[in-house]
């Protein structure tokens, strides 16, 4: 009976660990798609009114024009800095303090484009060509501030990529004038050397192996090699000559005994 109440209490435990799980991830599905949506608005937003702000600059004239021509400058700068800002933190982690600084900037651009949106539609166009100097001099302050954090991005990015690129001449120079030296030992020579090093260590006779012999040395020992020869072959000529005797010496007498009998002279008659 405690067993199979301990069994279903294991399968609820079970069953609700998955029902949790299934609930955690259609949340987050949830919210992915959602803010895929919303990044998508939000980027259509952003285009039409581009698209609007180009139109007017370039179809109308007057304070309409100059108003959207403000804008249309300040929206790209702040874009383009913000992207290369994002981009180029990647790979160089000292540009979040240009982040943090963008930041700043961006906050006074988003109130004087907010503010330029609302002269738009304000019908007393007298009193806004009154302002355009100071709107001028307020958007020539941000656009110069942000250009200025663009470009010292790029150019840092653009200084490390040309010291990479010097490093991995120099580098690839060494490596080829390795390759092309010919006249070193290959690497078998080395290896046998020092197999034959290791074998003289472990007979006790720790040696260095020899170097081989030059030129010079080597024509040295040939011929002392065959000087050696040479006088070898003199003295094995020398004592064969001393075991042979000569044909024309006279023999040795033969020695006589006692019990030997005497020869007869020989009779003339």
């Amino acid at each position: 009976m405690e067993a199979g109440v301990l069994v279903i209490i294991f399968a609820l435990l079970v069953l609700f660990a998955f029902l949790g799980l299934g609930v955690w991830a259609t949340v987050k599905v949830v919210g992915a798609a959602k803010r895929g949506v919303d990044r998508t608005i939000t980027q259509a937003r952003r285009t039409v009114e581009d698209t609007t702000l180009r139109a007017k600059s370039l179809g109308q004239v007057g304070v309409t024009a100059s108003l959207a021509q403000l804008r249309l400058g300040l929206r790209t700068s702040m874009r383009a800095t913000q992207q290369a800002l994002q981009e180029g933190v990647r790979s160089d982690p000292s540009l979040k303090e240009s982040i943090g600084l963008f930041e700043r900037l961006s906050t006074h651009g988003r109130e004087l484009d907010d503010e330029l949106r609302r002269l738009e539609q304000e019908p007393d166009r007298r009193r806004i060509a009154d302002m355009l100097p100071d709107l001028r001099e307020r958007t020539a302050k941000i656009t110069q501030s942000a250009d200025s954090l663009r470009w010292a991005a790029r150019e840092r990015a653009r200084r490390f990529a040309d010291d990479d690129l010097s490093s991995l001449s120099e580098q690839i120079e060494v490596e080829s004038g390795a390759l092309r030296d010919w006249s070193r030992e290959s690497v078998d020579d080395l290896a046998a050397a020092a197999a034959a090093w290791d074998a003289g260590v472990r007979d006790g006779a720790p040696t260095p192996p020899a170097a081989a012999p030059g030129p010079a040395q080597a024509q040295t020992q040939a011929q002392a090699q065959a000087g050696q020869a040479g006088q070898a072959g003199q003295a094995g000529q020398a004592g064969q000559a001393e075991a042979q005797p000569a044909a024309l010496n006279p023999s040795a007498p033969a020695a006589s005994y006692p019990w030997q009998k005497s020869s007869r002279p020989e009779t003339t008659t």
